[in-house]
């Protein structure tokens, strides 16, 4: 993994951003991006839960931040995960951010080039063995994945709390509290609104040797009306306030 050092300084100054403002210096940033080596030698060469790092630094051109939009399960794309969120991060942040996203394939080594992953579907599915194994180590290794179920699908909820139980055996998705700090990194959150009913729906997080490696939606972020052609939340609910909520998760994730 190529290592960079950033100095983010995150202005939670906007409206309905979070005060005071919060500074974070000299940032040390796994970008995830991996020599291709035989899985036995990578195994020996990481810690699980940390990083592998080749340390360097920051040229004269500024990092900008990358999100992969995960293709899994051989051909299921993630299409309809609003990317807005992350012009919205280099707005209210100091974080330099790519606005779109790109199409990776979960099985592909072009994975681990990304610091950041969403997927998302409306859904049964079954990943690829292959999947599994990338999945597993790009989490292992500095990666961090958003993971929503579109528009509330219950099916696709299933399949993917069925697939990270057979990756993580021993580790179980556990609902974040709101006094958690990821709630409170940019924009100050204080419940997670329905879009199409009453109430208030929850964040569930993975951690591993206390990292948060990932964060999933059951109700759904995808912020489908953003979404682009084609994509809309036509039966099931979603999150209203997905944008915040994903900002506040990528700058979490970026900075812890």
């Amino acid at each position: 993994m190529i290592t960079r050092y950033l100095n983010i300084n995150i202005r939670a100054c906007g409206q309905g951003a979070a005060a005071p403002c919060l500074f974070v210096a000299m940032l040390l940033f796994s970008v995830c991006a991996f020599a291709q080596t035989p899985a036995s030698k990578a195994a020996k060469q990481e810690q699980p839960g940390r990083p592998v790092v080749i340390q360097g630094s920051v040229g004269s051109d500024e990092a900008k931040i990358q999100c992969a939009n995960l293709i899994y399960a051989g051909t299921k794309t993630s299409k309809c995960f609003s990317d807005k969120f992350m012009g919205t991060v280099a707005r209210e942040t100091n974080i330099v951010t790519d606005r779109r996203f790109s199409p990776v394939k979960l099985s592909s080594d072009e994975l681990f080039k990304y610091p950041f992953a969403v997927m998302t579907g409306e859904q049964a599915f079954r990943l690829l063995e292959q999947e599994r194994v990338n999945l597993r180590s790009y989490l292992l290794r500095g990666g961090f994945l958003l993971a929503s179920a579109g528009c509330s699908s219950k099916e696709w909820n299933q399949s993917f709390r069925t697939e990270i139980k057979r990756i993580f055996p021993n580790t179980k998705l556990k609902k974040v509290p709101m006094d958690h700090k990821l709630f409170s990194t940019v924009f100050n959150i204080r419940s997670i609104r329905l879009a199409k009913s009453s109430g208030s729906a929850s964040l569930e997080g993975l951690e591993v040797d206390g990292r948060i490696v990932m964060i999933y939606s059951q109700e759904g972020l995808n912020d489908t009306g953003n979404a682009g052609k084609g994509c809309c939340c036509c039966g099931g609910n979603e999150v209203q306030n997905s944008q915040e909520v994903n900002v506040n998760v990528i700058t979490y994730a970026l900075t812890h």
